[in-house]
């Protein structure tokens, strides 16, 4: 049977997945909220790659962002999603978070389970100095 989600038409058990995955997502970013003294540290993970931001929700704007398919990254051991990737992120984000004196954020997962390369960049952005 198919239904229609995210405008998208999808199959029974694709739309089962989605819709948890939206859920999860919802249920974490109602208990974050970033500020600018403490953004909320937003990680992506796709197939591919992972991306991080910090973000300010009060105002709707981004204060900094890395991704494994940035300039720098690409093209390097560390432009695929690793964890070796993860813990190179962890640090490049803290480090611009240092510049803009910010010392803590708030961690947002997103739908992804904290283990992995998530721990890992989480990791290495608190032993960067980045309090989450």
């Amino acid at each position: 049977m198919k239904y229609k989600l995210f405008n998208k038409v999808v199959m029974g058990s694709e739309l089962r997945i989605q819709t948890i995955r939206k859920k999860r997502t919802m249920r974490i970013r109602k208990k974050i909220h970033g500020t600018s003294v403490e953004p909320r540290l937003c990680v992506v993970k796709s197939n591919k790659h992972l991306q991080v931001q910090l973000i300010n929700d009060d105002a709707g704007v981004t204060l900094g962002s890395v991704a494994t398919f940035s300039k720098e990254y690409r093209g390097s051991e560390f432009g695929k999603k690793s964890k070796q990737a993860a813990r190179k992120l962890g640090e490049h984000i803290a480090k611009i978070a240092s510049e803009q004196n910010i010392k803590a954020a708030k961690f947002d997962r997103g739908p992804a389970k904290f283990h992995g390369v998530l721990a890992e960049l989480k990791d290495a952005a608190v032993a960067a100095g980045l309090k989450c």
